[in-house]
């Protein structure tokens, strides 16, 4: 019970003190990163259409250990996947589209 009534009173003080306008209480979430590896089998920039209007999107085909996998990333990103060559990409997913953080090239 004592534990309720604290949690109360801390959040009634939040209020109180937030509705002045001195205090700002907030936060983010950063979005989780995902990763994939493979040899870029195939690359080509197109558009989607995404809530009434169109978005440039990148799409790439990783290949590795006979599996193929494709992604599509927003921008023009050809540039950062040489076909060929092994990669191995960090981004956060999105839709229509991921939003591409890094690509390391392997070989």
């Amino acid at each position: 019970m004592k534990r309720l009534l604290a949690v109360f009173l801390v959040v009634c003080l939040t209020c109180l003190c937030t509705s002045c306008g001195k205090v700002f209480v907030g936060g983010a979430f950063q979005p989780r990163q995902s990763s994939i590896t493979g040899t870029v089998s195939f690359v080509e920039v197109n558009n989607v259409v995404s809530g009434g209007t169109f978005v440039e999107v990148t799409f790439v085909t990783f290949f590795q250990d006979g599996l193929s996998s494709s992604m599509n990333f927003c921008g023009n990103q050809t540039s950062q996947f040489p076909l060929n060559q092994t990669v191995t990409t960090n981004f956060n997913p999105g839709q229509p589209c991921a939003t591409l953080v890094i690509v390391f090239i392997i070989g």
